[in-house]
């Protein structure tokens, strides 16, 4: 993957009727995924060296951001999504990469302004289900 400019990474919302809409005005943004080991070591493994079980454990996927709002509408779905505990489906788009789609629980609402500036958020996802990446 070549150098990117960072706002080119993009987190949308499904809109409900078939395509998605970019969630706010994202100033940064980060996309994280993780897979926990399951530990089969025992008293005989080869020079006491620790081995995984291959594909098993939880797979998860985090999503972090920061910005402004760009209008009532977005602030509202996504206030509500905390507030409902409710999951939706999110897409992530990485420029020249692919796309990451699926369920996404909002873990983290956080809202913070100085006095003479605009109000931001910081945002918080985790994976809520399994996950669909499309290369571009």
């Amino acid at each position: 993957m070549a150098i990117q400019k960072g706002k080119d990474l993009l987190l949308k919302i499904a809109d409900g009727a078939g395509g998605f809409t970019t969630v706010a005005g994202l100033r940064s943004r980060s996309l994280s995924f993780n897979a926990e080991p399951v530990d089969v070591t025992h008293s005989e493994s080869a020079g006491r060296w620790r081995e995984l079980l291959a594909g098993a454990g939880a797979k998860r996927a985090s999503v972090a951001g920061a910005g402004v709002f760009r209008d009532d509408a977005s602030d509202a779905l996504v206030r509500g999504l905390v507030f409902d505990g409710a999951a939706a489906v999110f897409q992530i788009v990485i420029p020249d990469f692919g796309r990451v789609e699926g369920p996404f629980q909002v873990t983290g609402l956080d809202y913070r302004g100085d006095h003479a500036g605009e109000v931001v958020y910081d945002l918080a996802l985790e994976s809520a289900g399994a996950l669909a990446f499309t290369a571009i």
